[in-house]
Parts: structure tokens; sequence; C-alpha cells
């Protein structure tokens, strides 16, 4: 069994306005995967490239240990996908789709599908057409969740949900990795759901990979340095900045290399490190793009 779930080497796609370029990913079984990017950056077209649903026009691709898109049935038999497009036939009942889908697909947990139903506050023998939005993602991911998948593929899983919905959705995105071989890797904006349930990252940009690593080494390595400079300095440039503004004598420097190192290299050029402040992901995100944006235009 290979140890990564999902693996992504130099894949390109490229559309009248739109390009993949170069994406390569790796998801080590037994993760949660945050997948990080605006609307239009090519998150969704990554993801239906790894579920075979589009070609790539060069690269590597594999999920599971089957290369995709010509091992995607054999892989896919082990894959929960679920997307915010994706449809339920409306005039059938649930209990209607989670039987179809027992006899489908193999490893159907029944006791689990129960449990999933309570959960998410759900009743079986509602038709989808009198389902909430909300009701709507729940019932598909409890279709993907039920078949105990050993990679689980969400596109926008929390899109559009209310609080207590997304709480319900990222609480069975937390318990499904419970058993170290279960994977999964979800797309989304929303970077507070990433901050509370994922443990690696990716950010992706204009359909590149900006970033990717441990979320902890995110949070560690990424600060926010407040200085005071001294009278006679003029435009300082510093190791390891990612960014740095300032008005007068008071300067903000961000750094992606947060160390004791780039502290003392501050202080050696006379200014005073008043502050040294933890950044949020959505901060660490959006710092991380406009970098990139910035040394691409340049």
């Amino acid at each position: 069994m290979t140890h990564l779930a999902v693996h992504l080497q130099g894949v390109h796609k490229r559309y009248p306005h739109f390009a993949l370029e170069d994406v390569s990913l790796e998801v080590p079984t037994g993760t949660i995967l945050g997948f990080i990017g605006a609307n239009g950056a090519g998150k969704s077209t990554t993801l239906r490239i790894l579920m075979g649903l589009v070609s790539h026009d060069r690269g590597h691709v594999e999920m599971l240990g089957h290369p995709i898109p010509d091992g995607a049935i054999a892989a896919k038999t082990q894959v929960g996908f679920v997307s915010e497009d994706m449809k339920l036939f409306p005039g059938a009942t649930l209990d209607w789709h989670m039987r179809f889908v027992a006899k489908v697909f193999g490893g159907w947990d029944a006791g689990y599908a129960a449990e999933l139903v309570r959960r998410f506050d759900l009743r079986a023998d509602q038709k989808i057409k009198g389902l909430s939005h909300g009701q709507r993602v729940k019932a598909a991911l409890l279709l993907a969740l039920a078949r105990r998948p050993r990679l689980l593929i969400l596109d926008e899983p929390t899109t559009g949900l209310d609080p207590v919905a997304r709480h319900e959705v990222l609480g069975a995105l937390t318990a499904a990795v419970q058993d170290e071989e279960r994977t999964v890797l979800f797309s989304s904006q929303n970077t507070l759901d990433v901050e509370q349930i994922a443990d690696r990252i990716a950010f992706i940009d204009r359909g590149r990979i900006v970033d990717a690593d441990d979320k902890e080494r995110y949070l560690e390595r990424w600060r926010r340095l407040r200085l005071t400079l001294p009278d006679a300095a003029g435009q300082t440039t510093l190791p390891s900045a990612v960014a740095v503004t300032a008005t007068g004598r008071i300067a903000t420097l961000v750094t992606d290399r947060h160390s004791d190192e780039l502290l003392a290299a501050c202080r050696a050029t006379g200014a005073t490190v008043q502050s040294v402040d933890r950044m949020t992901l959505e901060e660490i995100f959006v710092a991380s793009v406009m970098a990139r944006r910035e040394e691409v235009a340049a």
C-alpha cells in the first residue's frame, strides 16, 4: 500500500482563459489536507483531474496507488467524492439513495449511515427536493462517508452552510480519519474551517501551487513583527521578509522564516522589536499569494 493517498507531479491543463501549471501535490495516507484558494484559483479543476473527470495535458497523477486516468475505475471504488454542485435525485428519498449506494458500492456501513442521519438531523423518509441546501450537502456527505472509503475528496463541502451545519460536517470529517488508513482532501475558501481540522495545507493561486506544508509548521514559521526604526534609517532589506511596510519610524515586517536570527538581524539595523505576533491561516494565505503575485509581476 502506498504511503501517499494522492500524488500529482508536474500537472498541466490549459483552457482558453485559464491554465493549471506545474501542479505538484502530495497527500500522505491518514491526513486531512485543506486545499485553499480563491474562486477560479484551480481547486475544482485539480480535483476533477484527480477523479478522472477532466483529462490533464501532461504530468503524473496517482490516487491510492493507481495511475489516473487509466486506473480511475479501480481507484474510485475506494474513494468518496462530494462536490458542491453534485445532484441527487430530487423525487427520491434519502433512504432510497442509501439503499441505491449500498447496492452499487461495497463497504456500505448501515449502522454508521443511521448514526449520520441522526447526527446530521436528517430524515431518511424525506425527499431530496424538500431538503434545504445545507441538508442536501449533509445528505451527499452521508452517502460518501457511510461507504467507509479510504479517501474522501470534497470540493467546497461547507460552502453556503450555516454555522451549526458547518460544525456538524467538520466534526464528521475529523471522525472519518480516526482510522489512520483514511485520508481527506478538501478544497475550501474558508481558512477558518481548514485551520480547525486540517493537519496539512496547500495554497493554490491562478493555477499554481503557492506553498504546501504541515499546518503547525505554517503557524510556527509565520510571524508579524512590529518595529520602531532609528531616526536615520532608510529602507532596510531583511532576510526572510515576505513583506515590509513602513510609516515614518513604525514598520511592520511579515516573515515566513521566523527565528532568533531574524530578530537579531532586525536589531542589528538599529530597529527596536516592539512585538512578535502569530498570524492566522487567512493572513498567511493572503501574504503568500500577494508575495507570489508581486514576484511574478516583477
